[in-house]
């Protein structure tokens, strides 16, 4: 079943986001207009709103509060990509010319925070104090994720530990934020809006090392982008490190650099693939995805506690 077969009973209240999306980055600034709704357009699998209003099913739903907190997480993702391709210096995004290659990095910078203040004008609509907190908090973490990330560029001595740091800031904790606040806005009990974060930090785990086991095995055709691109970047990911405990590995991946021969890089790759890093990486992504299972067997069952499963499932376990 494809993925938006699983939330196809939402279909309409999914549209009224997407229209919400558009009418929110309207800017008087026809630069910052422009470059806002190239991101908005260069598309995007919505999980984040999904997971949003499937939380705000486990109280008192109402589409009218769910699409402000649902736009609002949406554009908190939309301004981290954009920032994010300025540090990496990515041209390419799902297949399109990100901001800082359509545009430049001062214009790519000045959209992302741009966007990130249009989320925080909207969540200003949801009068619950607990909820602009926790999402203030999110914001600062993946604030200090996206520092991190600089910091860890071709650092080839870190371990698993850094790794599963950075991408709880990078992934995990907006995808709990987005569950945590659905529920709130909805006014879920305390103990359900935390087993609902609990959930969402579990699947974005799962989520991220899944996609960084797929920048190995998928084609560029199917990543939009070259296969490899997070290590030539100088991302050391879950299967790099699980490779590089093999020391002759290790000395052929120090090697890597933004300038390196693409046939050398190539057989880098290879050895990596070859190594049983990425059947490693697979069972660390399971471990996660086995603990958000878990977690939503203690929330009432209900279509979203099925639909949260289903999902899961799915972005957990993508083709490799």
């Amino acid at each position: 079943m494809k993925l938006k077969m699983m939330y196809s009973f939402l279909n309409s209240d999914i549209n009224i986001i997407e229209k919400k999306l558009e009418a929110t980055i309207q800017a008087d600034s026809l630069l910052l207009k422009q470059a806002s709704l190239h991101t908005l357009q260069a598309g995007g699998k919505r999980i984040r709103p999904v997971f949003v209003l499937l939380a705000g099913k486990f109280g008192h739903y109402d589409i009218n509060v769910m699409k402000n907190v649902a736009v609002a997480l949406e554009l908190i993702h939309m301004a981290s990509l954009v920032h994010d391709d300025v540090i990496d210096d990515a041209d390419i995004r799902r297949g399109q010319p990100t901001v800082k290659a359509k545009w430049d990095n001062k214009t790519a910078m000045y959209t992302g925070d741009f966007i990130f203040a249009l989320a925080l004008e909207l969540m200003a609509n949801i009068g619950k104090p607990l909820a602009h907190k926790i999402l203030a908090n999110t914001i600062v973490e993946v604030t200090v994720g996206e520092v991190e990330q600089i910091k860890d560029k071709y650092r080839y001595n870190q371990n698993l530990r850094n790794y599963l740091r950075r991408i709880k800031r990078k992934t995990a904790l907006l995808i709990a934020a987005s569950c945590q606040l659905g529920a709130i806005a909805a006014g879920a009990d305390e103990k359900t809006h935390k087993k609902l974060y609990l959930f969402g930090y579990f699947v974005g785990m799962s989520f991220q090392i899944t996609d960084d086991i797929l920048d190995f095995t998928s084609t560029e055709e199917e990543l939009g982008k070259p296969a490899g691109s997070d290590l030539l970047q100088g991302n050391i990911t879950a299967p790099v490190l699980y490779a590089m405990e093999d020391e002759k590995i290790r000395l052929e991946v120090e090697k890597v650099h933004e300038h390196i021969e693409p046939a050398h890089m190539a057989e880098i790759l290879k050895m990596i693939k070859d190594s049983g890093a990425i059947e490693k990486s697979i069972r660390l992504s399971d471990m996660y995805l086995e603990k958000a299972l878990a977690v939503l067997e203690d929330l009432p069952s209900n279509r979203a506690r099925k639909t949260l499963r289903d999902i899961a499932k799915f972005i957990g376990r993508r083709k490799y």
